[in-house]
């Protein structure tokens, strides 16, 4: 009785008999090895990765015994030849292919296994110096990758650790088919636009374009206020983070980030509570922006993406209480950041009676502080307590903060930067006590973070009337002292862009606001400062506007 005859594979069915394989990361080596030692598969190998395969009992041809060169110049040359891509691209199914390979002694790869040196870990990694990141530029890999994604048809090609499983199956089962080396190649396009991405990225910086994430001025432009931007950005995103739906339930969304970025809201870690939604995530991030900005202890309380509490204080937990107490009604069902570590104290305050909020934002929590927020009945189920990290959330973004609209998106420089008291202008006759200089400072420091038209009403270091994503700025006055009521007597008002019209220092006036902050540049500057100097208000004038759309 003769044994059985294996069928014959499907005609889009390719074996496997030849394979190159190159590797930076040998992680998952040992069990691609057993399967090509197994089944008797033809190895061709380079260096450390040939060295790496013959320790795990494969037999391995050096990439030299097929070039007939050994490999140059500290490795940087290696598989660039003919003979190497010749068999990765040729065509079965093409005659002439073939006999060009008859004609030159060459042989087909069927399969080709490469990873790419690690430049992004490199670049990421402190310290690390511009030669050193260059020579982890890989040239020969993604060369060898794409060549066999493009003659996907015929080769297989294979990019990391975590694709072995479904090689050493497909070897088993006969071959690879057409379907699996065409997601394959997919996949490795994604690998190679990525690892281009990356290194385009560096390599302006490098060149002097993009330096510490901000662009820089040529010697031939004149410079104004503002670095150019760059003439063409590259933007590569992952999704990080599925959603549930966007801003509403018939809305899909997500969180998609650059690869490799661990920082802003693409860095934050979940320590407790549901998933995050779309809404959560736009909230947050107005929550941290404004935390970052103050430099004393503060704490934020964020509704629709505007403050209705801020404060900042000798502690964290006064902080956070003055933030809640500035409008109470709003912070139920809130957004709160600050900005130092989240302590016992700051839960207890939040866990007063009547209060709940959605999500806490901390650079670092206390464990005791997340034990009660995570055991309290009425808490735990659903507060979201999350780990910002420390660093420029707009590095991976060349130092833009980028924003979509139909059809495109708009870039700006973030408007990031502290404001300088010191170089703010009186106008008035009467000149702010300078008891009132921090009041001034922090009031608009908040008004930066409030939607346009907006007016921020502060007492000392609180945030108590906030005016905000009003059509006039009158209507923003209005709001701001409305929701202020008695805390506006004394308090300091700030203003995001100038006063149109003399109309609002009126309003002003009548609440009994102690001083008033503004950026100036109205043509009915002097009927302002005019109305001002008639109620007898110190105003300053910043020279500095900060809308927010």
């Amino acid at each position: 009785m003769h044994p059985a005859t294996p069928p014959a594979p499907s005609p889009d069915v390719l074996p496997i008999r030849r394979v190159l394989v190159s590797v930076f990361d040998k992680t998952g080596l040992d069990r691609l090895a057993a399967a090509l030692a197994a089944h008797g598969i033809e190895v061709v190998s380079t260096g450390g990765t040939a060295t790496a395969l013959a320790g795990r009992g494969v037999a391995v041809t050096d990439v030299s015994q097929v070039t007939g060169f050994p490999e140059m110049l500290d490795g940087r040359v290696k598989t660039l030849h003919p003979h190497v891509f010749a068999g990765v691209l040729a065509r079965t199914d093409r005659p002439d292919d073939l006999a060009v390979l008859d004609k030159h002694g060459i042989a087909r790869f069927d399969a080709v296994i490469v990873n790419l040196y690690a430049f992004e870990e490199a670049i990421r990694r402190p310290g690390c110096l511009p030669h050193e990141a260059i020579e982890l530029i890989d040239i020969g890999g993604p060369s060898l990758i794409r060549a066999a994604a493009k003659n996907h048809a015929f080769t297989a090609v294979v990019t990391g650790p975590e694709q072995y499983d479904e090689l050493v199956a497909a070897i088993a089962a006969g071959g690879t088919t057409r379907a699996q080396r065409k997601l394959l190649a997919a996949r490795a396009f994604e690998r190679t636009a990525t690892y281009d991405a990356v290194i385009s990225w560096w390599m302006a910086g490098h060149a002097g374009l993009v330096v510490e994430g901000a662009v820089t001025i040529p010697a031939a432009c004149d410079a104004t206020d503002e670095a150019p931007l760059p003439s063409r950005m590259s933007l590569e995103l992952e999704r990080r983070m599925p959603l549930r739906y966007g801003e509403n339930p018939h809305q899909a969304a997500a969180l998609f980030a650059p690869p490799g970025t661990h920082l802003g809201l693409a860095g934050l870690r979940q320590l407790a509570g549901k998933e995050l939604s779309y809404n959560n995530l736009l909230d947050l991030d107005a929550a941290t922006r404004l935390a970052g900005l103050i430099q004393d202890p503060g704490a934020v309380v964020i509704k629709h993406t505007n403050p209705c509490g801020a404060a900042s204080a000798a502690g964290i937990a006064e902080a956070l209480a003055a933030a809640l107490a500035a409008d109470p009604t709003s912070a139920f069902g809130s957004i709160v950041a600050v900005n130092r570590t989240f302590d016992l104290a700051c839960a207890e305050s939040l866990t007063a009676p009547g209060l709940f909020v959605e999500v806490v934002a901390a650079p670092a929590f206390e464990p005791a502080a997340v034990e009660l927020l995570t055991t309290k009945p009425a808490w735990k189920a659903s507060v979201r307590l999350v780990a910002t990290p420390p660093g420029d959330p707009w590095e991976p973004t060349a130092g833009l903060e980028l924003r979509g609209v139909a059809g495109g998106f708009l870039a700006q420089r973030p408007d990031e930067a502290c404001d300088d008291p010191a170089t703010w202008r009186v106008v008035t006759t009467s000149v702010p006590p300078a008891e009132l200089t921090p009041a001034l400072d922090f009031a608009f420091t908040v008004v930066r973070r409030l939607t346009s038209n907006a007016i921020a009403v502060c007492r000392g270091t609180s945030l108590v009337g906030a005016g905000t994503g009003q059509t006039s700025r009158v209507d923003a006055v209005r709001v701001a002292l409305e929701k202020a009521g008695g805390r506006a007597r004394g308090a300091v008002l700030a203003s995001d862009a100038f006063f149109p019209f003399p109309d609002s220092i009126a309003l002003i006036a009548a609440a009994g606001i102690a001083a008033i902050v503004q950026p100036g540049g109205s043509k009915r500057d002097a009927e302002v400062i005019a109305a001002a100097d008639e109620a007898g208000i110190p105003m300053v004038f910043t020279a500095r506007r900060h809308f927010r759309h």
